[in-house]
């Protein structure tokens, strides 16, 4: 879940993960492509492990969002990532492609006015933007369990997740903040094959899954009143171990810490967003576990149907 640039009670933002649409708005089309960069990964241990020497892994996703207004409180969205793999790793060259995981988003605004202001007359004034909502991904990628030969081939979880998510956002002029919690379950499943190769047939959970984001940013103002937004973000993730047939299973769980800049320019009427993030892995002992040290760089574009 990527934070926004603009606050969203003010003009919306979005990500490949999530959209949210700005206060009063009918609609917006969010388009992002990502270029993930591997560099490594930190073991079980959270210990940092070089990739072999001559590795070069990649992932590109082209993101197609939109979100739109069912009621004066309420919006959804849906986001869907096509995903390429391109990979080279001990001398193995994989080439592979196809759609992601899904993700189907319902939010409610916990609040009646634009929260964003200019200057602070009073308490209501420092009162966040506040959203209550739920997130469903759907695994309409290739999983594990698919047919499959290995991980490189692989563009989804393969299970069902359910998130509740609670999101804070203020903007005082030129100046705005934003926080992001999320938790997520996923729902068991039967599997009977892994990685092309058929098993005896189990259960399975991945654990639970939570999310917490902090963000900050700073906006210029153009002489066409046109801005420049800078955002940086700290977000942390982390999965607890899932289950086979109901007991633990000790090599899962995984944790990831990052932090990401963004740059983003907003026309004057705040109808397009043109954003560019750089999301970077902090690749330090205990930094992560079970995960990949990647780098993330996103360029997208946002249209807002007032």
């Amino acid at each position: 879940m990527g934070s926004t640039a603009w606050a969203a009670s003010c003009c919306g933002g979005g990500s490949s993960a999530s959209l949210v649409l700005p206060k009063f708005s009918k609609a917006m089309l969010d388009i992002s492509m990502d270029v993930e960069q591997y560099d490594g990964y930190w073991n079980k241990s959270g210990k940092v492990v070089s990739d072999p020497p001559g590795s070069d892994l990649n992932q590109y996703r082209l993101n197609i969002g939109y979100a739109h207004r069912i009621a004066s409180r309420w919006q959804a969205s849906m986001t869907l990532p096509y995903v390429w793999n391109d990979n080279q790793y001990a001398g193995e060259i994989s080439r592979t492609e196809g759609f992601g995981d899904a993700s189907i988003n319902v939010w409610y605004e916990a609040f009646d006015a634009i929260k964003c202001v200019w200057k602070v007359r009073n308490l209501n004034d420092l009162k966040p933007a506040t959203y209550i909502g739920a997130s469903l991904t759907v695994p309409t990628g290739v999983s594990p369990y698919d047919d499959v030969k290995n991980s490189f081939d692989v563009t989804g979880r393969g299970m069902y997740r359910l998130d509740g998510m609670l999101s804070f956002d203020k903007t005082i002029y030129p100046w705005n903040a934003a926080a992001q919690l999320v938790y997520g379950k996923y729902l068991q499943r039967p599997v009977n094959r892994e990685y092309g190769d058929f098993k005896e047939p189990y259960d399975k959970r991945l654990g639970d899954r939570s999310v917490v984001s902090l963000s900050g940013g700073y906006t210029f103002f153009l002489e066409s009143m046109d801005t420049v937004t800078l955002t940086m973000a700290y977000a942390d993730l982390r999965e607890q171990e899932g289950e086979i047939n109901g007991s633990p299973n000790p090599i899962t769980g995984m944790h990831k810490s990052s932090i990401s800049n963004t740059v983003a320019f907003s026309t004057m009427d705040r109808d397009w967003v043109i954003k560019f993030t750089w999301s970077h892995a902090l690749a330090y002992k205990n930094g992560g576990e079970n995960f990949p040290i990647t780098d993330v760089y996103t360029v997208g574009v946002s249209h807002v149907f007032r």
